[in-house]
């Protein structure tokens, strides 16, 4: 890698997508991730793409259909409630197996919310949000370096099993700067798009995109076909981190933003002599149901504390992964406010027996 440089997360989005092959984005500005906008309006003119300012989310997002139904690498970028405008075409998109990013720079909720960073939105980007059987590849980075490397992932993975990614982040890693490393050269994976929309070329059939199936039977079939894809997809790209998880008492988990302030708590505890361990998936789906349950049988571990941004979201996956071969706590924080290292430092006491 080379070229080291200070810059803001959103602004790294809209770099990454660019370097990864984008040339469509289509957007609708609501803050915290406006920035993206913003460079796109910069960049995609220097790369002779397309940034185009729709009039609603729900125009942006339907856009998006139509280049990834072309073939073309193409993101949209929102933030909580603008996602919840794009959900009818989020699922439009899973039934027509087109490829396609989606980036929620996640603000505060439900409703309106405010602009400060949460992380209320995993039930909807996790469990579909949309209508139907379907499911979206999730990512979940904790900084700005993995803002980028995961933006350029996430083109990959969506072309590679014609599905949407979505990039979950939230409002602080969107508005923070950090120094990040551009590669030289990217990863691209060049994926042949014979089914795209492209005209004929010599072809006595057009290709045809659609998500609609009058006949039941036909339906089924499809929604079996997509299953079978996302157990693929489960099988292959489920990616976590483990921190010092080989002989803990207290296990902490945690995605995003919240996984950095749980490393310090850990350097707290280890100081009082408690054995803190950290998994921190990078794939909220899939998820690292394997990697909870491996550690959880460990004869160290006591109990495991989720910290979530909400009111208790990922714990339920968490708590499904552990299948009560260890007690699952929880510690949330909501409305923008973010757990202090003393309040985790303090439960994990509790937890360890330590606070007697």
């Amino acid at each position: 890698m080379s070229n080291r440089v200070l810059m803001k997360g959103n602004e790294v989005i809209a770099e990454a997508a660019v370097r990864a092959g984008c040339r469509h984005y289509f957007g609708y500005p609501i803050t915290p991730q406006t920035e993206v906008m913003h460079y796109m309006a910069t960049r995609m003119a220097e790369v002779n793409g397309t940034m185009l300012q729709a009039e609603s989310e729900v125009a942006a997002i339907n856009m998006v259909y139509g280049a990834a139904a072309a073939g073309a690498r193409v993101m949209t970028t929102s933030s909580s409630p603008g996602i919840s405008l794009k959900q009818e075409g989020i699922s439009y998109i899973a039934g027509a197996e087109l490829p396609a990013v989606v980036v929620n720079v996640v603000r505060s909720g439900p409703g309106l919310g405010g602009i400060l960073p949460a992380q209320g939105d995993y039930f909807q980007a996790t469990k579909g949000g949309g209508h139907g059987d379907y499911r979206n590849i999730v990512l979940a980075p904790a900084s700005i370096q993995e803002l980028y490397e995961l933006t350029v992932e996430a083109f990959n993975l969506s072309d590679r099993y014609r599905m949407l990614t979505m990039i979950l982040g939230d409002g602080a890693l969107g508005q923070m700067m950090e120094p990040v490393e551009f590669r030289d050269v990217e990863p691209i994976e060049n994926v042949a798009k014979p089914w795209a929309l492209t005209g004929r070329k010599g072809r006595s059939e057009h290709n045809t995109v659609t998500s609609i199936y009058i006949e039941a039977d036909v339906m089924e079939a499809f929604n079996n076909k997509l299953q079978a894809k996302y157990a693929k997809v489960t099988e292959n790209e489920i990616r976590v981190e483990c921190v010092d998880c080989e002989e803990p008492e207290i296990i902490l988990t945690a995605f995003g933003l919240v996984s950095r302030i749980c490393r310090n708590v850990m350097q707290l505890a280890a100081k009082e002599g408690i054995k803190v361990g950290l998994i921190r998936p990078i794939t909220l789906w899939p998820f690292p149901s394997q990697t909870y349950a491996e550690i959880a049988a460990k004869p160290s571990v006591k109990a495991f504390l989720d910290l979530e941004l909400n009111c208790g979201q990922m714990v339920e996956d968490v708590r499904l992964a552990v299948n009560g071969a260890k007690p699952v706590h929880f510690h949330g924080r909501t409305g923008g406010n973010l757990p202090t290292q003393h309040e985790i430092l303090e439960h994990i006491r509790t937890l360890a027996g330590r606070n007697a």
